[in-house]
């Protein structure tokens, strides 16, 4: 083999490992993107029940002493 074809030989071979790479980083980017749209729409139902009791909270009466004060 002469050095040429080696040379080109070892760059074919780092092409495919980065393009392996990229497909795996792509992958678990796309994983990752997943997780963080399904936290997000817990966070959001979280924060509408949150709001919802904090209303009906604004509704129950007050907290007075009790009468042996």
């Amino acid at each position: 083999m002469s050095d040429e074809t080696s040379r080109v030989t070892k760059l074919e071979e780092t092409v495919a490992h980065q393009a392996k790479t990229i497909e795996e980083l792509s992958d678990q980017l796309a994983e990752q993107w997943k997780v963080m749209e399904q936290t997000r729409a817990k966070l959001d139902r979280l924060t509408e029940r949150f709001l919802s009791l904090e209303e009906q909270s604004l509704d129950a009466p007050a907290i007075t002493r009790p009468p042996h004060y």
